[in-house]
C-alpha cells in the first residue's frame, strides 16, 4: 500500500499561530472544515443510534477516489473518476438529488491502489475550486457547475508531479488560491487563476497549505517532499524549514499547530512524528518518536491531547497522545486505517471497512457510545458532519448521508 490521499491536522482555535476562516459554522466548505482542523463547531447532534446504525437519508455515486465531501449553501460536493474522466458532483445536501456535474478527461492513475481523485472541492461564495492529480484546476459556478475558468497549473509553472499525483486541496485566502504544487507551493489569483507567485519546479509533498501568523507575519505552512516549510504569504519566500525525509517522499499529513510556536509533524512508513519548537523561525526538536505515524488520515487536537490514526503499511490503530511529551495514553485498535472527525468533544470515527464508531474524546481511554456497520468497501476518507448530517464516502465513490439529528 503506497498511496496517500491528501489530508491535514491542525489544532483548535486559541494558538498563537492563528488559522483564518469566514465560513458558516455548520457548513463544511473545504477540506478539514472551516477551521482547517477536522473539528466541527456543531452541537446538539445525536451521538447515539440503534445497533443497525443511523437512518440513511440518501446515497449517491461519484466514481473512484478519496476526495472528501464538502457542504455549503445547501449543497454537497465531491469528486471521483470513472471511465478515465474526473467528475465534480453537486447534490442537494438535504435530499441527495443531483444538481449538476462537470466531467473532463483524466486517467484513473492507479498505482499500488485504486486511484481516482485525491483533492477535495473547496467552496468559496458562489464558486467551487477543484484540482486533479495531474494539476488541472477548475473554477466552477457553485449553483450551476458552469466553468468560469480552468488552468493546467502544473504545466504552467513547470512543476514536477509527485509519484502519486498532486493531492493538495485548494486553500482560499482572500483574493488568492494557495496550492501545494512545486517546490514550496504556488499562489494564484482567485478571479482568473493567473500565477501570483511560484516557488520552484521541484516535486511537492501531498499536504494542503495552512494559513497562520507568526511574529506578526502571515505565512503558509505545508509539507514539502523532504521538509516541513513555512513560506511568506506575500511572495512565497521561505521563512523557515525543518528537514523531514520519509520513504518514497510521502509527506502527506499537514503539520499540526499545537500551541504557541509549536508544531507537530508526522508521517507513515514507520517514519514517526516530532514536536517542533519554531520560535523565532528556528525550529528545534522537543521530542521525536514512532508513537504517531500519520500515513493516511489526519488527527484532531483537544486541549493538550492529539487523537489520531497511528498508521503504517500494516495494521493501524486509533491513539491518544500527550502532545507535550509524545507519550501514548491509550490505543484503540478497531478502526485500522480509517479516519476521524471531532464535534462537541466527541470523536466520530469511520473504520477502514465502514464501521461508524462514536465516543467521547478523553485522555483516560476510549469507550464507544455507539457503533454500527453503516457501509461497505474501503474508507480512507474522513467523515464530514454538517447540519446534523454525517457524510461518508468509500473508495468506490459511494457517498452516504446519515441522520445524526438533521437540521433544516
Amino acid at each position: 500500500m503506497k498511496s496517500i490521499p491528501s489530508f491535514s491536522i491542525v489544532c483548535a482555535a486559541g494558538c498563537s499561530l492563528m488559522l483564518s476562516t469566514s465560513a458558516a459554522a455548520l457548513d463544511w466548505p473545504n477540506f478539514r472544515g472551516p477551521q482547517h482542523n477536522g473539528i466541527s463547531a456543531e452541537t446538539g447532534w445525536k451521538a447515539e443510534f440503534p445497533a443497525d446504525g443511523p437512518k440513511v437519508l440518501w446515497q449517491g455515486k461519484v466514481g473512484m477516489g478519496f476526495a472528501s465531501v464538502t457542504v455549503a449553501g445547501g449543497r454537497a460536493y465531491s469528486t471521483g473518476n470513472k471511465d478515465n474522466k474526473d467528475t465534480v458532483f453537486c447534490f442537494d445536501a438535504v435530499s441527495g438529488k443531483p444538481v449538476w456535474q462537470h466531467a473532463y478527461d483524466h486517467p484513473l492513475d492507479a498505482k499500488y491502489y485504486e486511484g481516482g481523485t485525491s483533492a477535495s472541492a473547496t467552496v468559496d461564495g458562489d464558486r467551487v475550486y477543484t484540482m486533479s492529480k495531474r494539476g488541472h484546476l477548475h473554477c466552477l459556478d457553485a449553483a450551476t457547475g458552469e466553468v468560469k475558468w480552468k488552468r493546467q497549473i502544473a504545466q504552467e509553472v513547470g512543476a514536477k508531479m509527485p509519484t502519486w499525483g498532486f493531492a493538495s486541496s485548494v486553500l482560499v485566502d482572500g483574493d488568492r488560491l494557495i496550492l501545494n504544487i512545486g517546490t514550496h507551493g504556488v499562489a494564484l489569483s482567485k478571479a482568473t487563476g493567473d500565477v501570483v507567485w511560484k516557488t520552484g519546479t521541484g516535486e511537492s509533498g501531498y499536504s494542503t497549505p495552512l494559513p497562520f501568523e507568526q511574529d506578526g507575519q502571515k505565512l503558509y505552512l505545508l509539507f514539502a517532499a523532504k521538509e516541513v516549510v513555512a513560506v511568506r504569504a506575500a511572495d512565497g519566500q521561505k521563512a523557515w524549514s525543518h528537514k523531514w525525509e520519509t520513504s518514497y517522499d510521502v509527506n502527506a499529513a499537514d503539520p499540526v499547530i499545537v500551541g504557541p510556536d509549536r508544531i507537530l509533524v508526522a508521517s507513515g512508513y514507520d517514519r514517526g512524528g516530532a514536536l517542533l519548537d519554531v520560535k523565532g523561525g528556528k525550529p528545534t526538536v522537543v521530542w521525536e518518536n514512532k508513537n504517531v505515524r500519520s500515513m493516511l488520515n489526519a488527527g484532531v487536537v483537544l486541549g493538550s491531547h492529539l487523537y489520531v490514526i497511528d498508521g503504517n503499511t500494516g495494521k493501524a490503530q486509533l491513539r491518544c497522545l500527550e502532545i507535550g511529551t509524545g507519550k501514548v495514553l491509550w490505543t484503540f485498535k478497531d478502526p485500522n486505517h480509517g479516519a476521524i472527525t471531532m464535534a462537541d468533544g466527541k470523536l466520530i470515527v469511520i473504520s477502514e471497512k465502514g464501521e461508524l464508531i462514536i465516543g467521547v474524546a478523553k485522555a483516560d481511554g476510549f469507550q464507544p457510545v455507539s457503533r454500527a456497520q453503516v457501509s461497505g468497501g474501503k474508507f480512507w476518507t474522513a467523515p464530514v458532519l454538517a447540519n446534523g448530517r454525517l457524510y461518508i464516502r468509500n473508495s468506490e465513490g459511494l457517498v452516504t448521508c446519515l441522520d445524526l439529528g438533521a437540521k433544516g
